[in-house]
């Protein structure tokens, strides 16, 4: 999976790790992403990560934030 791939060698703690990881369930649930290798996986984690390392940690408000933007584009 994308985000775990990106995940892997970031300066993130355990428990960032773990709501960024949920906030990436919840944006491709709420965008009905179901296919893994779709290209789109890899743009919601990397937004997902950019929105977390600029303060945001509330899974839900990462994921909303994300899909919000993705919407836009």
């Amino acid at each position: 999976m994308a985000i775990y791939r990106l995940l892997k060698n970031s300066a993130f703690e355990p428990e960032e790790i773990r709501r960024i990881t949920e906030a990436y369930e919840q944006a491709l649930h709420a965008l009905c992403v179901k296919d893994r290798d779709d290209p789109l996986t890899e743009m919601i984690a990397k937004r997902i990560i950019k929105i977390a390392q600029a303060g945001v940690h509330d899974a839900a408000q990462l994921s909303a934030l994300a899909v919000a933007e993705l919407r836009i584009r």
